[in-house]
């Protein structure tokens, strides 16, 4: 375990500080999780693999880590897109929060604790503003309700940006509000859209609100990290602070803002305009998860990476070492007899291993910087394979092993090279398969005790299910 301080540069202050959670020892996290309206793609698993960094480093660390992250099951985008489609728009998030679920399981992140839907909290999604209208922070206006943004003053701390009068607005929601930069805490229901009963009439919630629900109701009313891309800085993350603070009266709401930089393609952001979207699922027709993992993990988080395919040509041999170098070590485990004592050539090479990985943990320290850090990495695999073909030692072995191991810990990408054959976990994927298809023929059947039965039973040894309208997705939590 790294006994250097972790530093975390934090948007809000715009400093890098010392990491302090407000609980010794305890972390609670939010992460903005997607709207699936479409295909989750590459910059969407830039974003959650940092987070995943993130919270491994953190457990590395010693820390215990509660990890929130939200599904917004209800928004303009997914209307649109349902329209688009011709289907019921609880289909749309219904399948694409599936696609999103199965990246998460195949690149290796770690599922959070708590995954909420927004239409699973719409009740306290109106207590939220209600408590606000009473505190004089929003008000109702022709069946929408509106966060007062002048009557917060420190609006703008987070993206440094003042309120200004010249804010683009709908013509018919300017209309509605006293100044142009409020922002809607509550949408009146149009025609033809889902719609909820409120206290102002049917609708449905604003997006800046849910997160502030979501994320209070299970980390509380002051929490420790707050994450998400760096487009969610304003007005999504401003509007939250704003909203947040004003209820619960507590600064800052948030203690650390991280925000991972955009992910680019021949310098441009991704966009459906320019046609130059990838898909996961596209990537990963052509590479390991493994790869796309480690390769999305090489850059500071908060710059910019611009994603080549050569890039992930080039992860893709540094991937095959590593497994190389793992193969190689297990070999001579097995094959090679531990030593009574080791010479001074012996001493050094571990003494040197043991540096880098040293080294490459230092670098995680000082922000998670995985591109400060990946440097050690290459040196330490160069260095071992040169070592393990021309002097095989079981110590050298041993803690080659033990180091790539250890660093894999946060890396996450060669699990299956750790623990346990392949063999063995395809024999158990198809006993969990058979066990969540013959429980799904129960929920369809309506016979939830026996269902629910299952469904604990497997809980109990690790197995997860998210249940959908046709089929259940089950993740392994270690």
């Amino acid at each position: 375990m790294c006994l250097v301080k972790l530093k975390v540069t934090n948007t809000l202050t715009g400093k890098k500080e010392y990491f302090e959670p407000l609980i010794p020892g305890f972390v609670r996290m939010y992460v903005c999780g997607p709207t699936p309206y479409d295909h989750t793609h590459i910059g969407h698993a830039r974003t959650y693999i940092v987070f995943d960094l993130v919270r491994r480093y953190l457990e590395y660390l010693g820390y215990t880590v509660f990890h929130v992250m939200n599904i917004t099951d209800i928004d303009d985008k997914i209307i649109r897109r349902a329209k688009e489609l011709g289907v019921d728009w609880r289909d749309v998030p219904e399948k694409y929060t599936r696609e999103f679920i199965d990246v998460l399981v195949k690149l290796n992140i770690k599922m959070p604790h708590v995954m909420p839907k927004v239409t699973e909290h719409i009740d306290d999604i109106i207590e939220f503003i209600q408590d606000l209208i009473r505190k004089g922070y929003a008000y109702e206006s022709h069946g929408s309700v509106y966060f007062e943004v002048d009557k917060f003053p420190e609006y703008g701390k987070l993206s440094k940006r003042r309120v200004s009068e010249e804010w683009r607005q709908e013509e018919e929601f300017l209309r509605e509000k006293k100044k142009p930069y409020d922002f809607a805490l509550w949408k009146k229901a149009k025609p033809g859209e889902p719609w909820w009963n409120s206290p102002w009439g049917p609708g449905r919630p604003g997006w800046h609100i849910e997160c502030s629900v979501m994320s209070s109701k299970y980390l509380g009313p002051q929490f420790d990290i707050h994450g998400g891309g760096q487009d969610l800085i304003f007005p999504h993350h401003e509007n939250e602070i704003a909203q947040s603070e004003a209820r619960f009266g507590i600064t800052p709401w948030v203690k650390y803002w991280l925000h991972v930089g955009y992910l680019t393609i021949k310098g441009e952001k991704m966009s459906k305009s320019l046609g130059n979207i990838i898909p996961v699922y596209e990537v990963l027709e052509k590479y390991k998860p493994e790869v796309l993992r480690l390769y999305l993990l090489s850059s500071y988080y908060r710059s910019p990476m611009d994603f080549t395919w050569e890039g992930l040509e080039h992860t893709k041999t540094l991937f095959n070492r590593l497994v190389k170098v793992v193969d190689g070590s297990k070999k001579i485990l097995l094959d090679e007899k531990p030593p009574h004592k080791l010479s001074s050539t012996i001493r050094a090479h571990v003494n040197k291993i043991v540096k880098l990985k040293r080294m490459f943990f230092e670098s995680l320290s000082d922000d998670f910087n995985m591109a400060k850090a990946m440097p050690y990495l290459h040196e330490l695999i160069s260095f071992s394979m040169k070592k393990l073909d021309s002097e095989p030692s079981y110590a050298l072995a041993l803690t080659i092993y033990s180091a790539l191991k250890e660093l894999n810990e946060v890396l996450g990408v060669l699990d299956k090279y750790f623990y346990g054959a392949k063999e063995v976990e395809e024999k158990l994927r198809r006993i969990v398969e058979a066990v969540v298809s013959v429980r799904h023929e129960f929920r369809m059947k309506k016979q939830y005790d026996v269902s629910d039965k299952i469904r604990d039973a497997l809980a109990k040894v690790g197995v997860k299910l998210y249940d959908f309208k046709d089929r259940t997705t089950w993740v392994i939590e270690y």
